[in-house]
């Protein structure tokens, strides 16, 4: 538009009016589309295009085309143009088969399709197949395991578990506990080679064992804090001896709720007589398969990938040393595990997951 000349009018319908506004409002709108709709709002209110630019921070010639569009398309004019390139070749209808064909069926020669394998049987390239997936986000070649708990108290047990982790009773200790078991000391039959600028740290594939170790353990819930212990065998027995050291360092005024999961060690008689003379002692069981909501298996989760996978020990006692030192460290600045989801939220998720696979609908 030369300099100096008048910009052209903007007169809106009350359809067109209330249109833009709902394209400026809505939160699903794409942004390109709401600013477009706020620039023709503006020019219908008579501001003129260097006002429009000011103010919603945009060149004065991107109002003064927007302000064109519309006067010759209307409101069509603010959607974007096709763009330039060949005419799509897939059909939607041939999309539909390469989908159903991924979901529905499977190879004679295999238990999944590749690219190649459905490439073949579609009459398609391997590229399209490939970019097909991604669109919808099918991965054949991954595959993924879960396990339903059958215990028949899982939604008490639930309950209990997750109020002792957001609501904590008054003076008392929850702390989650559970055995980390055969913990190997594995040497590599040759040194490591370290990492360097280009180079991943290289290490051999076969090992030499060493013995092993079982780690009991001890996640206070509140301060991320651990009682750890190693020890040789994983009995009972053992157990009953983590309880004594447990019981030593709680302090005596605090009750003590445990959380722990069915395994026997946790219920024989011995251990039985040994709770029965500490009435500050309160079990709370977690479900049958679901050691995910015994927060220490999270604990486990970080001293495994931190210090013992990729660990290299000539002995069980180098090993144990390396887990007493990382437990030591974790306490020197412990931080605890948040749990955030309400028992009500899992449960729900846990009828949604068993609604999808069953495929019942209720």
């Amino acid at each position: 538009m030369p300099r100096g000349a008048r910009s052209a009018a903007v007169d809106l319908t009350e359809a067109e009016a209330e249109e833009l506004q709902r394209w400026r409002r809505r939160p699903t709108t794409a942004q390109a589309l709401a600013m477009r709709a706020r620039i023709v709002l503006g020019c219908a209110a008579g501001k003129t295009n260097v006002e429009i630019s000011r103010e919603l921070k945009v060149s004065r010639l991107t109002v003064g085309k927007w302000r064109r569009r519309f006067n010759r398309d209307r409101l069509d004019g603010l959607h974007d143009e096709p763009r330039p390139g060949a005419p799509r070749k897939i059909t939607d209808a041939a999309v539909e088969r390469v989908i159903a064909m991924t979901l529905e069926s499977k190879p004679r020669d295999a238990t999944h399709w590749s690219t190649r394998s459905l490439a073949r049987a579609a009459g398609m390239s391997q590229g399209t197949v490939g970019r097909i997936w991604r669109a919808f986000a099918l991965q054949p070649h991954r595959t993924g395991t879960f396990k339903l708990s059958q215990d028949p108290f899982f939604i008490e047990k639930v309950r209990d578990i997750v109020g002792l982790y957001l609501n904590p009773p008054d003076r008392a200790m929850v702390l989650c506990v559970d055995e980390k078991s055969q913990i190997q000391a594995l040497d590599r039959t040759q040194p490591l080679l370290p990492m360097r600028p280009g180079q991943i740290e290289r290490h051999t594939h076969d090992y030499v064992r060493h013995g092993t170790t079982s780690l009991f353990a001890a996640l206070d819930v509140k301060t991320g804090e651990v009682i750890g212990r190693c020890q040789k065998r994983h009995r009972a027995r053992e157990f009953k001896r983590f309880l004594a050291t447990i019981d030593q360092s709680v302090p005596e005024d605090l009750d003590v709720h445990l959380v722990l999961d069915n395994s026997s060690t946790h219920k024989t008689p011995a251990i039985r007589r040994w709770l029965a003379r500490r009435p500050r002692y309160h079990l709370h069981f977690t479900p049958t398969s679901a050691s995910w909501i015994n927060l220490v298996e999270r604990w486990f989760a970080a001293i495994t990938a931190k210090q013992i996978r990729r660990g290299v020990f000539r002995s069980v006692r180098e090993i144990e040393a390396a887990i007493h030192t990382y437990i030591d460290i974790n306490n020197e600045e412990p931080r605890p595990f948040i749990w955030t989801k309400t028992a009500d939220e899992i449960l729900e998720s846990v009828a949604r997951f068993c609604r999808r696979t069953s495929g019942s609908g209720h």
